[in-house]
Order: structure tokens, then C-alpha cells, then sequence
């Protein structure tokens, strides 16, 4: 009888430190999953003299016409020939696109040609015709002229280092453009964890069928499935495509206003529930657009958005970028 009392309690223990042990391995597991993704900011006084260091990222907390001037300018970039400016147009009825009294002043100023591409998913862009009249409703007709990139059809540009993507399909009209202009509204996206520079000039500048090539990872050319981390990597390897296209003709300003974590690609967005940051503008996309992550977890108000980065796994696009060639996760941010 003691025998079997002493086997019962020495069974429990055992039970009961097994239990504990598997509870402090989770716990360990997710303090390790959630741990916040660290700054990678160099700075300037770690920079030594005459050494170029890393990329500059320019900060504002402007967001007016006049900040985005500032941002621009401070890349000492004098965009020449044909410019396209490369904005999303907004899904109808109520995104958080960049209005055109934001950036009037700016495509302007180069004398630019705003650019889009129609999606993959159907809504009040899938189509030229309709594509043109959002933009239309949304006011930009009203400050440019609109090309919608992919309205001839697409053109292949070969993918360079890449391990998911050989080729990347963009709208026929991108070749008309000598300098691209990339300005994108930072925020969340349903699929992607973040939309940004990367996410601009992949699936932005995408044709309508080269966006469903990307989120298959090169699969597919028609619906917007596939595996997510083969997403987030053929992103990058898209959006590194064509920056190579293009020869150093092309920057990024990224504005972080209207933080949803929802896209401009869905009419009826979440309500930000964070402030707004401020424009960042770079000559490194993947600098960029890791400064204006950085941005969002050092606010006290961006649980959400984090959220939705980390939900998705978005920050493995920046990671895959820097990996490739893309650009670089080390940056020295430069407060105007």
C-alpha cells in the first residue's frame, strides 16, 4: 500500500515538473517571437570624417507640401528627362491615399507624370478604363497627367540574385520614364504586414498580371495566393528588378500619415489608432523603409501596427531586400 501511495506521488511530481517545464519553454518561445525589432540607426557622430557611411534616411515631422519639398531636396537629386511619379491612386470609396494637395507642389516641381499600375484584385481599378476615372475622383488629373503603366500590356525584366523570382512582369509603359519618383504612404496591409518604398515598386509598379506572379512567387499570373513568406521574399526580388532597370535613376520618400493597418488598397480602412510620424525620403529603399519601421516601434501608440507586421512576418521583405542586394538595414537617420 505504501509502495503504490509513494509511486502515485512521485508519478504527480513528475507530472507536475514536466508541466512547468513545457510552460516556461512557451514562455521562453514567445518572449524570443516577440522580441522588438531592433534599431538599426548609425549615429552621425559613430560616422568618421570622410567615410561614407551608411545610407542617409531625411526626417521631417512636417507633413505639409512644404515638409515633402524639404525631404526631397535634401537628396540633392535633379530628376532629368521624362519623371514618373509613382503614387497609389486609392481604392474608392475611402482610403488613405496621399492627396494631391500633398503632393502637388513636389510632381510639379519635376514636371512629373503620375503612375500606377491596375491590381489584381478586382475593385474600382482592375481595369484602364475605370482606373482612370478614380484617379479622376481622387483628384490627380486635376495636378498631372495619369498613366496607368500596364495599360499596353506588360514587359519582363530579368531578376538578378534572386532565389524565388527569375523574371518580374511591369506595365509596358515603364520604359517611357527616365526617373522614377517613388512616393508611398506608409501604413499596414492585410498581406503584406507593410506597405511601403519595397512594396511601391514591386507590386506597384507591377502589371495586373505581374502582381499575381509575385504573390505566387512565380507560379501564377492570374489571383493573388500563395505561400507568405515566398510572397514577402518575391517582393523584394520584383522590386530589386527594377531599381536594377533602372541605373540610380529612381529615389523614395515614404509618408507616414493615416497609420491604419490597413492598405490604400482597401476602400473602407481600419481607423488609424496611433499619431502621425512625419516624410522620410532615402536613395536605399530597404533603408527606408526599416527607418520608418523603427519609427513605428519606438511610438507608444503603434501596438496595432506592430501587430500587423508581425502577424504577417512583413519585416522578412526588408530582411530578404538586404539580403539580395536590394539595399541596406543600416541607416543614418538625418533630422530636418
Amino acid at each position: 500500500m505504501k509502495t503504490k501511495k509513494l509511486f502515485s506521488m512521485v508519478t504527480w511530481v513528475l507530472v507536475i515538473s514536466v508541466a512547468v517545464m513545457l510552460s516556461l519553454a512557451s514562455c521562453a518561445y514567445k518572449a524570443e517571437a516577440q522580441q522588438p525589432v531592433q534599431s538599426t540607426a548609425v549615429p552621425s557622430d559613430q560616422i568618421e570624417p570622410g567615410q561614407d557611411g551608411p545610407p542617409k534616411v531625411y526626417f521631417t515631422t512636417d507633413i505639409s507640401p512644404a515638409g515633402l519639398m524639404a525631404v526631397y531636396n535634401a537628396l540633392e537629386q535633379r530628376p532629368g528627362g521624362r519623371v514618373a511619379v509613382k503614387i497609389s491612386t486609392g481604392e474608392p470609396p475611402n482610403s488613405n491615399y496621399l492627396r494631391p494637395e500633398l503632393i502637388k507642389d513636389l510632381v510639379q516641381s519635376v514636371n512629373g507624370t503620375i503612375v500606377e499600375s491596375n491590381t489584381a484584385y478586382g475593385g474600382r481599378r482592375a481595369n484602364t478604363a475605370y482606373h482612370k476615372q478614380v484617379a479622376i475622383d481622387h483628384g490627380f488629373t486635376a495636378i498631372a497627367n495619369v498613366d496607368i503603366l500596364d495599360e499596353n500590356g506588360s514587359i519582363s525584366l530579368p531578376v538578378r540574385g534572386g532565389t524565388r523570382l527569375q523574371e518580374n512582369f511591369v506595365g509596358a509603359n515603364f520604359k517611357n520614364y527616365d526617373y522614377y519618383i517613388v512616393l508611398s504612404h506608409f501604413k499596414g496591409h492585410s498581406m503584406a504586414g507593410l506597405g511601403g518604398a519595397i512594396k511601391n515598386i514591386s507590386i506597384g509598379i507591377a502589371s495586373s498580371e505581374g502582381k499575381s506572379w509575385i504573390h505566387s512567387a512565380g507560379r501564377s499570373k492570374s489571383g493573388i495566393s500563395g505561400n507568405q513568406d515566398a510572397f514577402l521574399d518575391s517582393m523584394a526580388e520584383a522590386g530589386k528588378s527594377v531599381v536594377d532597370s533602372l541605373n540610380g535613376n529612381i529615389l523614395y520618400i515614404n509618408v507616414m500619415n493615416r497609420l491604419s493597418v490597413d492598405c490604400d488598397c482597401n476602400g473602407r480602412p481600419s481607423e488609424p489608432d496611433m499619431h502621425d510620424i512625419g516624410i522620410l525620403s532615402s536613395l536605399d529603399p530597404v533603408a527606408l523603409d526599416k527607418a520608418c519601421v523603427d519609427l513605428v516601434y519606438a511610438a507608444s501608440d503603434g501596438r496595432s501596427l506592430v501587430q500587423r507586421m508581425e502577424s504577417r512576418n512583413g519585416i522578412r521583405t526588408i530582411d530578404h531586400g538586404a539580403a539580395i542586394g536590394l539595399g541596406s538595414k543600416m541607416y543614418e537617420l538625418i533630422k530636418l
